[in-house]
């Protein structure tokens, strides 16, 4: 495999996938969490609704900053990494988002805490999945 492969093994197409169906398991979670958390719906889906722009730049953002580095390209130890990097990331937007929203801390860190749990999980099988998707994918 050549360096190039090694430091970008995905197209930028299949980035941008990734990015859109992700985020669609990752809105979904977030609505879920905001809507347990307070109770209403309406509140839950203005939060998830604004994720769906801003974590989709990011997490494109995080899938190019992964492609840079050729650690373990095919490992599950790399999506797990990966994952638990993610929601870092993740959670700081969720809570920023759930605050301007909601106007609670509460509110904002008990949602950010509940999805940190099931979307790691969940970024973890959608890494996966996506391992076994051949499409966009550069390496030899």
């Amino acid at each position: 495999m050549n360096a190039l492969a090694l430091r970008q093994p995905d197209s930028h197409g299949r980035s941008l996938a990734k990015a859109v169906t992700w985020r669609a398991v990752g809105t979904l979670d977030t609505f879920l969490w905001g809507w347990l958390v307070t109770g209403h719906p309406l509140t839950a889906g203005a939060i998830a609704s604004l994720e769906t722009v801003t974590k989709i730049f990011l997490f494109y953002l995080h899938e190019r900053g992964w492609r840079l580095m050729p650690w373990a390209p095919q490992a599950r130890v790399r999506s797990l990494a990966k994952a638990v990097s993610w929601r870092v990331f993740g959670s700081l937007d969720t809570m920023t988002l759930s605050l301007i929203v909601t106007g609670s801390p509460t509110y904002a860190v008990s949602i950010a805490s509940g999805e940190a749990v099931t979307k790691i999980a969940l970024y973890y099988l959608h890494e996966r999945a996506w391992r076994r998707v051949a499409w966009g994918r550069l390496e030899g």
